[in-house]
């Protein structure tokens, strides 16, 4: 009998007769010898199968073996004869548990993305997706690690809402028991409920923005953590938010060196996230982009293009800080200093990739807040249990929300996110 053990494990095995289980991800031969390569989930393994070491009949079975072939081998660990730290097994026994019905659709050859998207289910294993989607989660590790570690409480908010945060325009509507319900475009202003209740609290979890858009950077469903704390100001924001991002990459770096690799991912640009990070206003993003050429005038919001230009004069992530309240959401505070600005913040990814972290201060006075609901045409009766959090001990707060997506993006350094999630929602694209 031998041990059952994972391609991850086996350092720990060198020498010892053990059995893996997992699918055939590529194969090639040399004669005498087959080189099976078996993938379990936990990583890729070289099976060395020499005919003189097997029965004739085990051998040819290693020839006929198809792609994705469902296996289990059994074999001596090594390390590889000159990949120090790579281990391979030499195969004694091989069984096929099961064999595909038909050949794989993806192979070794170039496909096109349409193709690709349409068979996500089974592109998922693919060696780049998987480093991609383990990358993820060590991401998403290091962020409830990061709150946990820091006092946080998680807050679940809920999906379906009777209001949005930023107007309904680019909001998914559906029936609620006959009544209009909107599938969540954030968890903030609960977690505001949450924060006068807790102090620290965030929530972590599925939003979803109807916007029409294609661009790399835009999902239909997407995952956002969102924190919020109470009597915290715009620049315990921006620490917060700034100390946060440096974790988690750090933790990526720490934990993930095999699948940045297996990405190509140039780790000198990550190695640079550390604080402090460049902090400038908006109206000093307004400079940059007009001495690079690029036309912006103050009362311009920003887009993907308009944050390359104002990144790219960076080594690491920057802050972007005080934008005109008019561009804002009706529940960001005014600077006391000048009315016209917004206590908010963005953090902008280098190498363009743009927005990651969107947040800032909350409007604490409940008058105010009434005429900002007022003043952006929205319904006051959905935003009258908000409205309470003011009416009844109401504290200055600030949070931020940080995008799962754009983040595994960067971090990665991927051209789109829709390989950043295992099953991406876009403009056109709801199955599989």
């Amino acid at each position: 009998m031998s041990k059952v053990v994972r391609v991850g494990e086996l350092a720990s095995h060198v020498g010892e007769r053990v059995t893996l289980q997992g699918w055939l991800y590529n194969k090639r031969s040399s004669g005498k010898l087959h080189f099976l390569e078996v993938r379990d989930g936990s990583g890729l393994c070289q099976c060395v199968m020499f005919k003189g070491d097997v029965p004739a009949e085990t051998f040819a079975h290693g020839d006929r073996v198809q792609q994705e072939s469902a296996l289990r081998v059994t074999g001596i660990v090594r390390e590889h004869a000159k990949l120090q730290g790579t281990f391979e097994l030499g195969v004694s026994e091989l069984e096929v548990l099961a064999a595909p019905t038909a050949e794989y659709p993806i192979s070794p050859k170039d496909h096109g993305t349409d193709f690709l998207m349409d068979h996500r289910h089974l592109w998922l294993r693919s060696r780049r997706q998987w480093a991609i989607l383990r990358i993820r989660h060590e991401i998403i590790s290091a962020v409830r690690d990061y709150f946990d570690k820091h006092d946080f409480t998680l807050v679940d908010a809920p999906i379906f809402t009777p209001s949005a945060c930023e107007g309904t325009s680019n909001l998914f509507e559906t029936d609620y028991h006959g009544e209009p319900a909107y599938l969540t475009q954030s968890g903030q202003l609960y977690m505001e409920a949450a924060a006068a209740a807790f102090g620290k609290a965030y929530c972590f979890g599925p939003t979803f923005r109807a916007e029409k858009s294609k661009t790399r950077r835009h999902l239909a469903e997407f995952w956002m953590v969102e924190p919020e704390v109470a009597f915290m100001d715009l620049e315990g924001d921006m620490n917060l938010a700034e100390d946060f991002l440096c974790s988690v990459v750090q933790r990526v770096l720490s934990e993930r060196r095999k699948e940045l690799e297996v990405l190509e991912r140039n780790t000198s640009f990550l190695e640079k996230v550390q604080k402090p990070f460049p902090r400038i206003t908006y109206h000093r993003a307004i400079e940059i982009l007009n001495a690079a050429g690029h036309e912006a005038k103050v009362g311009d919001d920003f887009g993907g293009d308009e944050e390359t230009i104002i990144s790219k004069e960076f080594d690491r992530p920057l802050m972007v800080h005080h934008y005109p309240i008019d561009l804002k959401a009706f529940y960001f505070k005014r600077d006391a200093s000048d009315p016209s600005l917004a206590l908010n913040m963005d953090v902008l990814a280098p190498e363009g990739y743009g927005e990651i972290i969107g947040g800032g201060q909350r409007e604490d006075d409940l008058v105010r807040l009434e005429h900002a609901i007022e003043t952006h045409g929205l319904p006051r009766a959905p935003f009258e249990w908000y409205l309470d959090v003011r009416r009844y001990g109401s504290f200055p707060h600030a949070g931020f929300g940080l995008g799962i997506e754009r983040s595994v993006a960067w971090i990665c350094g991927l051209p789109h996110v829709r390989e950043t999630i295992p099953f991406p929602r876009m403009l056109n694209r709801l199955s599989p």
